[in-house]
């Protein structure tokens, strides 16, 4: 059966309008005025916004970290994802010492086919470099995987500087991009152990030992490496002003480099590690949370249209057993936090409600840019006839309280618990099918894999 939506306002990167959008199967099939179609299911949308369906550039479900699984599977990781209006994630295929990058996506398949309720990709997460796994790399594009993920700390995962040159080069002739976790390894291993020597044992060690400078200096070593290597880059998660200031000055001399923030890093500050009875031990992750002068330098950021996407990096554990186990030594604390079923509220209240960013601008950050970028547009990320049918209809005036005792995500705590927000997804449409209403899952399962093209360096 057709669908008509009628009398809504159809937002894009670059304007809005009044308009009814006619789906038929899978895709959009027309938009226009005062759209007829007799056959067709017609809902009211009047006084709503249509956004393209949002899209997460950086979750972590089904995750070992060695010691615990993340708390969100991909079952319940892309139900949490839905319901807050994403219908496509992007996920980390992590590769493990002596794989090869087809078994590593082998897992990640297994782990999300028949899994997710919303669509999804994956960049490859590349940790053990080599001859055999380069000529990988025209593979992975077969498959439909162009983006890739390096870190520059955790020893477990990270690459030399050498090895990030060489992958550099090797997806460039791709037309792919890698995406960095921008720390200073060393640094960070070295912070971590004069915090313990002093005998600083809590979570307000977290921030003190991976400091401001510690992201910077990674952020422009790995611009200079990519400078070299003639490839564009994106640097996720960034968390500084410091970093922000040295990715604009590289920009000026004509490099091509992609931001990614968070919503933690907009809203949250490392005030947080400081709260009582471990409270603090909830918002470890890494980059730390940082100063409300960063705060203010990323959403400026945004409004500047200098930032090009907004991610979680949802990494759900546990506040109780497991967050928990680094009670007497931050060190042992997992990293992470829940988000990837709020974003899209948090940045439409706090951004476009409170006049930070156009709603236009939301759009472009959520859904066109992680579209272009990550080999999707236009099939998605954008409202335009022959594009999927992924659709949020938006009430722009719905309050409510983010709370984790209604909250779809698999786990025990919300960053944002008690934070009221106007801005919710009345409905969401995936491929055409309507999956989620006011905040709950009605069709689960539903999502697909998504065959990604070439990196759109716009």
């Amino acid at each position: 059966m057709s669908i008509l939506l009628k009398g809504g306002t159809v937002v894009s990167a670059n304007g809005s309008r009044q308009a009814d959008i006619l789906i038929e199967g899978e895709k959009i099939a027309r938009i226009g005025s005062r759209l007829d179609a007799k056959e067709a299911q017609v809902i009211d949308v009047a006084g709503k916004l249509l956004f393209p369906g949002f899209i997460d550039t950086h979750t972590h479900f089904d995750l070992d970290n060695g010691v615990f699984m993340t708390a969100d599977n991909f079952e319940t990781g892309t139900m949490a994802a839905v319901a807050g209006g994403t219908t496509t994630v992007l996920d980390f295929a992590t590769q493990n010492k002596g794989e090869t990058l087809e078994e590593a996506l082998e897992n990640w398949h297994k782990k999300a086919d028949e899994e997710s309720s919303c669509d999804y990709g994956f960049h490859m997460a590349i940790t053990d470099w080599n001859a055999s796994v380069k000529e990988e790399i025209p593979v992975m594009t077969k498959e439909g995987v162009t983006s890739y993920k390096l870190y520059m700390a955790y020893d477990s995962l990270r690459v030399s500087d050498s090895e990030i040159y060489q992958v550099l080069k090797a997806v460039a002739a791709e037309n792919g991009i890698v995406g960095m976790h921008c720390e200073n390894g060393d640094l960070v291993n070295e912070g971590i152990a004069e915090e313990k020597a002093a005998g600083h044992f809590k979570p307000s060690a977290h921030p003190a030992s991976r400091p401001d400078t510690v992201e910077a200096e990674a952020i422009y070593r790995y611009m200079a490496i990519a400078k070299i290597a003639g490839a564009p880059v994106n640097i996720v998660h960034l968390s500084t002003e410091r970093g922000l200031e040295l990715i604009k000055a590289a920009r000026k001399e004509g490099q091509k480099v992609y931001i990614e923030t968070c919503p933690q890093y907009l809203l949250l500050n490392d005030e947080t590690y400081s709260l009582p009875d471990f409270e603090g031990g909830k918002y470890v992750m890494s980059p730390p949370l940082r100063k409300p002068s960063d705060q203010e330098a990323l959403w400026r950021a945004l409004r500047e249209d200098t930032a090009d996407t907004i991610g979680t990096d949802h990494c759900s554990f546990r506040f109780q057993g497991q967050k928990d186990y680094g009670k007497d030594d931050f060190s042992k604390i997992p990293n992470g936090a829940p988000g990837v079923e709020h974003r899209p509220a948090l940045i439409y209240h706090f951004g476009v409600r409170e006049g930070k960013i156009t709603k236009e601008q939301m759009c472009r950050l959520l859904a066109e840019n992680p579209a272009k970028l990550f080999g999707m547009y236009p099939q998605k990320g954008v409202l335009l006839e022959g594009s999927h049918a992924d659709i949020v209809v938006w009430n722009p005036e719905q309050e409510w309280v983010i709370e984790a005792k209604t909250q779809v995500q698999n786990v025990d705590y919300t960053p944002y618990e008690g934070i009221r927000v106007a801005g919710r997804p009345e409905m969401v449409f995936l491929r055409g099918e309507k999956v989620a209403e006011n905040g709950e899952v009605l069709k689960k399962n539903r999502g697909t894999y998504v065959h990604r093209g070439p990196c759109e360096y716009f």
